[in-house]
């Protein structure tokens, strides 16, 4: 299967401090790869490291067989990008921010189109400023499939939403998933890891503790859930930490 995604010994430190140690895994083509941490482990320093928005130490980054920092024009038109936090003018409409995003490419998808998707097609002429948290998640999603992606980056994709918004976005995804879209994300709710990944790798102070299928993870733990074996992968992992210090 064609690889979307290869990282190989990623690392980076601030102060000294080991924000990620050595990270290696693939993602293949047409896959929903989730990147599983508390916060504070490392996720979005990992997604900014690969897609060059921020300098590693040192390891390789190719997503579509480019460096992201040495072919980022080309990577512009192929890679959609959600972070938690994202700064817009006060006065803009959800309607005029789309179309301003849109702008920016050859052939972007209908924004109109994922407006309704994602259930956000009656607040087109709202402020973005006025919209909800849990709408204004939504939105981000939204601007980051506006490229007409391959691959799409969503960083905590459904904080702030109630179930049943979150149940919709999940919805969303997996039929972009099943048109071929590759879908890397970050998450620290299982549940949402359980419907969307078919693989993942937890993170914890920045080293990758397990890789594999959510299935496997449950396997490889005493336990009989994944929020349960999450848990289970996390202390564990600070409990050596704990005894390496002792």
């Amino acid at each position: 299967m064609e690889t979307t995604i290869q990282i190989s010994g990623l690392s980076k430190s601030y102060a000294g401090n080991k924000v990620i140690e050595n990270l290696s895994l693939s993602v293949a083509a047409g896959e929903v790869y989730g990147l599983l941490g508390a916060n504070g482990a490392g996720k979005s320093t990992t997604i900014e490291c690969i897609l060059g928005t921020r300098e590693a130490d040192s390891g390789t980054v190719r997503i579509l067989g480019l460096n992201p920092w040495e072919n980022r024009k080309q990577l512009f038109e192929q890679v959609g990008v959600q972070f938690q936090e994202t700064n817009y003018p006060d006065k803009i409409k959800v309607r005029e921010l789309c179309e301003e995003t849109a702008c920016l490419y050859r052939q972007p998808s209908s924004y109109e189109e994922l407006l309704q998707k994602f259930d956000l097609a009656d607040k087109r002429d709202d402020f973005v400023s006025e919209l909800s948290g849990g709408q204004k998640q939504k939105l981000f999603i939204v601007l980051a499939l506006i490229p007409n992606p391959k691959v799409v980056f969503l960083d905590e994709l459904t904080t702030g939403l109630d179930t049943k918004a979150r149940r919709g976005v999940w919805k969303s995804l997996q039929e972009l998933k099943e048109q071929g879209l590759t879908i890397f994300l970050s998450s620290h709710f299982m549940d949402e890891v359980e419907v969307l990944c078919d693989r993942i790798a937890i993170l914890s102070h920045g080293r990758v503790i397990f890789k594999g299928t959510v299935k496997e993870a449950i396997e490889a733990s005493p336990c009989s859930t994944m929020e349960d074996a999450y848990i289970w992968f996390t202390k564990e992992e600070e409990n050596e930490d704990i005894q390496n210090h002792a």
